[in-house]
């Protein structure tokens, strides 16, 4: 199944909004995979492996989903060489071309017939600062902004169960807010 070909009525029906309390297994579950990330693509090419997004927050309500952020090295063919490495492990390239460069995201668990199995993103980037780390180290140590946080996911995922650009969308300010808060705290 290529996602690329569905709509995004079809996406939604098929992948609802789906939130879950927090599973204690979620960095186990990542930690597996990003060993198995690290046995099929040449070391040279990672730069690091984190894991991001609200199951990466202790306690905190999240889809079932473990995002990854890979960073890798600009040099010529490692784009190509991590496209060639995840799909031979069950992964699917969605390009992203409004996502920094290069552009890239894997998806794993999702089939014709819905999720199966553990859901996986893998977001590709060169080395940065990523706002996906700031925020996530800040929700950490942040229980009012994580417990905010949860309501206003709750709250999309009612409103948005179908749609998940919009339930992502309808984050936006939230995560602005935050990340200028925690980026502030690290520059006084």
């Amino acid at each position: 199944m290529n996602l690329d070909n569905l709509t995004t009525e079809q996406y939604g029906m098929l992948f609802p909004i789906i939130l879950a309390e927090s599973n204690p297994a979620w960095p186990d579950i990542f930690a597996q995979e990003k060993k198995c990330l690290e046995k099929v693509i040449e070391p040279k090419i990672v730069v690091k492996i984190e894991h991001i997004g609200s199951t990466a927050v202790p306690g905190l309500l999240a889809k079932p989903t473990i995002d990854i952020l890979m960073e890798i090295n600009d040099s010529p063919g490692s784009s190509d060489a991590v496209q060639l490495s995840l799909k031979r492990i069950g992964y699917q390239y969605i390009p992203k071309p409004e996502n920094p460069p290069p552009h890239m995201m894997f998806v794993k668990g999702y089939t014709e017939h819905g999720f199966q199995g553990q859901a996986y993103h893998v977001h590709v980037r060169y080395p940065g600062d990523w706002d996906e780390l700031v925020f996530r180290d800040y929700i950490k140590t942040h229980p009012t902004a994580a417990n905010e946080y949860a309501r206003l996911k709750q709250k999309l995922a009612v409103e948005f169960k179908n749609d998940r650009e919009q339930y992502t969308s309808g984050k936006t300010e939230f995560v602005k807010r935050v990340l200028k808060r925690a980026r502030r705290d690290l520059n006084p």
